[in-house]
Formats: structure tokens, sequence, C-alpha cells
């Protein structure tokens, strides 16, 4: 048995949104170090964690890092979001072990377009007022242990043939391939569930 939730921002159409999944019987996962964390812009949190009295670090540079119960870091940024209608929550940060090959992936294979980049990152989205993903090359070996998660895009349906057929042409692993699920009472939606160079799966629906 498993119970899901979901929380963001605004609605799902407009904002990044993080599934929690509860597996009920599994006390602990064991985490790896594939996932950096989330960022987000606030005037609010931090003054919230402090009248709660949860532990609130500094951050590497700017702003600051809180960590959630089951070890996720949220990295703070105390100011408001560049716009009324824009995310808060700005990144999403996953570690990886060659930037040059996730360049390549998620660039030229995605077609992400890319708005920031360093000699150990790289900030890429969709575009608009959507939250960015940010890729990081650490120094240690990825490990993805057993508490990964997936990243999803929302994308039309027109679009996943053309992506499935590129992936597969490129060699690209597709861990579940272009298929439409049915759930009674729902729309009929359309999923493909791929894998990049370092096992980060990814979801467009």
């Amino acid at each position: 048995r498993w119970s899901k939730t979901m929380v963001g921002y605004g609605p799902e159409s407009t904002h990044f949104v993080i599934e929690l999944t509860y597996n009920y019987g599994v006390t602990s996962y064991e985490m790896g170090n594939d996932f950096g964390g989330v960022t987000i812009h606030s005037t609010e949190i931090l003054s919230r964690a402090a009248q709660h009295s949860y532990p609130i670090e500094k951050a590497d540079g700017n702003g600051s890092v809180l960590t959630s119960p089951d070890g996720y870091k949220f990295y703070v940024i105390d100011q408001a979001p560049s716009s009324a209608n824009a995310d808060p929550l700005k990144s999403v940060e996953l570690h990886v072990s060659n930037l040059a090959a996730s360049r390549k992936y998620w660039q030229q294979l995605l077609q992400m377009k890319i708005l920031a980049e360093t000699k150990q990152t790289l900030l890429l989205t969709y575009g608009g007022n959507q939250a960015s993903l940010q890729l990081t090359q650490i120094t240690d070996a990825l490990n993805r242990a057993k508490a990964y998660g997936r990243i999803a895009f929302a994308v039309p349906s027109a679009n996943q043939p053309s992506l499935h057929e590129a992936v597969t042409a490129a060699g690209g692993t597709i861990l579940k391939p272009l298929i439409a699920l049915d759930t009674p009472g729902k729309a009929t939606v359309s999923v493909l569930i791929l894998a990049d160079p370092d096992g980060h799966e990814i979801c467009f629906v």
C-alpha cells in the first residue's frame, strides 16, 4: 500500500510541484548523493522556521539551507519571487558525474535551453517562468542508493513520439516506452520514462 501528496506554490499547470510518496511498512530509505536539493525564493520561510525553532544553516555562497526530516535540502534565498506570477520554487538540483555528457543529453537530446553555465554547473529550462533544472558535477562517485525519485515534465502528447524516436536513435535509455494509461474517471495520459547518463529518471507526460 502507498499514498501520495502533491505540494507546491500553485497549480501543476503553472508551477513545479513535489510528489511526496509514503509506502506503508517502509520505515527508512538509504539516501545517496544524487539529489542536490531545491532552491526557493521567499521572504517568509526563514522567519517561520525561526518561530518554530527549526534549524537554519548558512548555505555555501548565497542563502540559507533547511534540511527536511528525511534529509532533503531546501535552499532558501531571502527575497521575493521575480513577479507576482512567478513560481517561488526556482530550481531543482541533480548531481551528475560528467557535466559534458549531461549537457549533451539534456540540451541537445531533450532540447532544454541553457540559462547559465560554469565549469561545474549547468542551469537549464524549458522556458517562461518555469522552475529551472541545475546539474552539478560532483567529484565523489555518484550513488543513487534507494531514496531516489523522478523528475517529470508535462508536454503536448504530439511531441512524445518524436522524442521517443530521438532517444532511441541516440542509444539512450528508455525505462518505459511511450504508453497510454487509462484511469477510470480521468483523462487518458501518455507517458514516456527515460534515464539520463547517470540514471536519473525523467518522465514526459
